[in-house]
């Protein structure tokens, strides 16, 4: 839709078709639905998709064929993210149109295409017979809001390979510790599954012992964590995202502070009312300064890991 995106950990965004449903907490106010829907009357959300125009799907193509002299100003491959106004790996979706996306997918080898789903269960019976030929260029992606999701979508997208694994954290709805037990997993200690999905290995310890361990080849490469927008935006408490950094770090794994949203941190507050301030059950506060005021400063860094490019 977009050759130049205003999304910090993209490029160009392509749609090759419009809708969705909502199936989970992060979906309660989709800027897409709120575009799409409620202000352009484009589809109706939760019923329909609408494929967009050939000359749309024309677009990775023109990519493509630049992909040289985009490499030559940048220094690395163009990212396209892929359906930030659907999910590629819906049910609802006519099979023939996710048939003719991975055939486009095919044809843009020197493309970078980031897949962001909050279906990963979907992926495995989704993916093309020929996914051995595309898998390189192709960053596979799943929306963990709070621990109950990542435990619940992390485990499917670590069973298939990818160049890059990656979570998003937006809007981040509560704390979540990577280094937590995935109930999905085989390998089991005590009756128990313990896995590190940053560092991709099972660890096998007494309870509440984190030893070294041997990496695995499974593991998330890349993380992205950021606040909600809009005027229903609900506030995430900034040690969330501090220990979501901290985790990265101590793991090596590329981490980008994508926004704050509408709610950033403040100081200490003795008392205050109103829409403007939001307490936590620990006695933190945050304000609602609003999306530009706050920025993407976290602690006075602005994060912007990537993982390494494809080759």
């Amino acid at each position: 839709m977009a050759e130049t995106s205003a999304i910090e950990w993209t490029d160009s965004t392509f749609n090759p078709w419009i809708g969705c449903t909502k199936i989970s907490p992060a979906c309660d106010h989709c800027y897409a639905e709120a575009l799409m829907d409620k202000r352009h009357g484009r589809v109706k959300w939760g019923g329909e998709r609408s494929r967009t125009s050939e000359s749309n799907w024309q677009q990775p193509r023109r990519w493509q064929k630049q992909a040289a002299a985009f490499f030559a100003e940048h220094g690395r491959r163009q990212r396209v993210f892929c359906s930030s106004l659907a999910d590629v790996f819906d049910n609802q979706v006519p099979t023939e149109w996710r048939d003719d996306l991975w055939a486009l997918i095919r044809d843009t080898p020197a493309l970078d295409w980031q897949l962001l789903t909050k279906r990963p269960q979907n992926i495995g019976k989704m993916l093309p017979a020929f996914w051995d030929e595309v898998r390189g260029h192709v960053w596979l992606g799943t929306t963990v809001e709070d621990q109950q999701r990542a435990d619940m979508n992390i485990p499917h997208l670590l069973r298939h390979d990818a160049a890059v694994r990656f979570i998003s954290v937006e809007p981040m709805l509560g704390p979540i510790d990577l280094e937590a037990a995935r109930p999905a997993e085989n390998i089991r200690v005590f009756g128990f599954p313990v896995v590190d999905v940053l560092r991709g290995c099972h660890m096998h310890a007494p309870y509440g012992i984190r030893p070294r361990s041997k990496p695995g080849k499974a593991k998330v490469n890349w993380v992205i964590a950021g606040g909600e927008s809009g005027p229903e935006a609900r506030p995430s408490h900034p040690d969330w995202f501090r220990s979501l950094r901290d985790q990265c770090a101590a793991a090596g794994v590329p981490f980008l502070f994508k926004q704050w949203g509408e709610w950033g941190d403040t100081g200490p507050i003795i008392s205050a009312s109103g829409p403007l301030f939001h307490q936590f059950e620990n006695g933190a506060w945050v304000q609602r300064y609003g999306k530009k005021a706050n920025g993407r400063l976290l602690d006075n860094v602005e994060h912007n890991g990537f993982p390494e490019a494809s080759p």
